[in-house]
């Protein structure tokens, strides 16, 4: 193995640079990861713009890795070995020992590290992770494929299974981007009605063939009205993070009816109570997931070929990657590739 990894670090808020670092030894409990894969995801761009300064070294953004065990640190669990394939979202790995861990929450834990922000992440050729974090990476998926599903999938395809909808209820996806275009496959494939909401015509022949049965045009047409003309959504996902926009859908909702909020908006959600006492009808938050429960959306995704759609960039462009993300110029996710990626088998 070499002694030295490349890495993409936040230079300066806002900006990243190539550099070389020394291969780090895993500590207890850790494992050291050959990273093949990491998407990009619009949260990076927090890790990014608002990066500490003062932080030496500076750090390594991405959460949405994809790679295989290099080294295992002492006290990692045996289930864990050299060469296999596994990957780390958002969240770096549970503690074990707060309330939350206690109740089984581990993705409320309350001492785990946020990968790419309060740790080092995945734009680089090696990335040390607690082996709490570590999800197992089905043969199946090739590694630029399986990325964005540890973010965009699992927070899609859990906040579906939290929504109450039942197979034959009308949901809505409001916003068909890098997270809304995960949800409307989940959605299809688990027997839901599926309506795609968006603004202009230009995704339209995409949401339809993602899986959506209907789209509804935002500047075109009253996205709540149109659900209530169709007897109402059961649940209503948002990905987006204009609060506005998504209070205007909240009349769309059927009696009882929920809307799942995924996207985080800077104002807050403005809601009539009326709408939600009258009806029944509720709000929740939902966050991505623990590893087990990624281990269940990937093992969905292979089940039911659902899969990411994908642009791919080496990592020494990752700054170039990075800006299209942030622009909005990506169909629909951005996967930085460190070299030859590919599945077990």
């Amino acid at each position: 193995m070499k002694s030295t990894y490349r890495a993409m670090q936040v230079a300066k808020p806002g900006a990243l640079e190539l550099v070389e670092r020394n291969i780090p030894i895993p500590g207890p409990g850790e494992v050291l990861i050959e990273v093949e894969a990491c998407g990009i995801c619009g949260a990076d761009a927090a890790d990014i713009e608002r990066a500490d300064p003062t932080l030496r070294p500076p750090r390594v953004p991405g959460h949405e890795v994809i790679g295989r065990i290099a080294s295992i640190g002492t006290g990692a669990p045996a289930i864990w070995k050299v060469g296999q394939r596994v990957g780390v979202g958002r969240f770096g790995g549970h503690c074990n020992e707060c309330d939350q861990c206690r109740r089984g929450q581990f993705q409320l834990c309350r001492n785990q590290p946020v990968v790419g922000a309060t740790c080092d992440g995945g734009y680089a050729e090696m990335m040390v992770a607690r082996s709490t974090g570590l999800v197992s990476i089905p043969d199946e998926l090739n590694a630029e494929e399986a990325a964005p599903i540890l973010c965009a999938g699992l927070a899609t395809f859990n906040a579906l299974k939290k929504s109450g909808a039942q197979a034959g209820d009308l949901v809505a996806v409001l916003g068909i981007g890098g997270l809304g275009h995960m949800a409307l496959q989940y959605a299809r494939r688990m027997g839901f009605k599926v309506v795609a909401v968006g603004r202009g015509q230009d995704i339209e022949r995409d949401a339809l063939a993602l899986g959506a049965h209907v789209y509804i045009d935002t500047d075109v047409h009253d996205a709540a009205a149109k659900l209530t003309d169709m007897g109402g959504a059961q649940a209503i996902l948002t990905t987006i993070g204009n609060a506005a926009t998504v209070s205007t859908v909240i009349g769309g909702l059927a009696p009882q009816g929920r809307l799942v909020v995924l996207g985080i908006a800077k104002d807050a959600l403005a809601v009539s109570t009326r709408q939600l006492v009258s009806g029944e009808r509720s709000i929740a938050g939902s966050v991505t997931g623990s590893p087990y429960e990624s281990e269940r959306t990937l093992d969905f995704s292979v089940l039911s070929g659902v899969r990411p759609m994908i642009e791919t960039m080496p990592l020494e462009n990752a700054f170039a990657a990075y800006q299209r993300v942030k622009r909005g110029d990506v169909k629909f996710r951005m996967v930085l590739v460190m070299g030859k990626t590919h599945s077990a088998s």
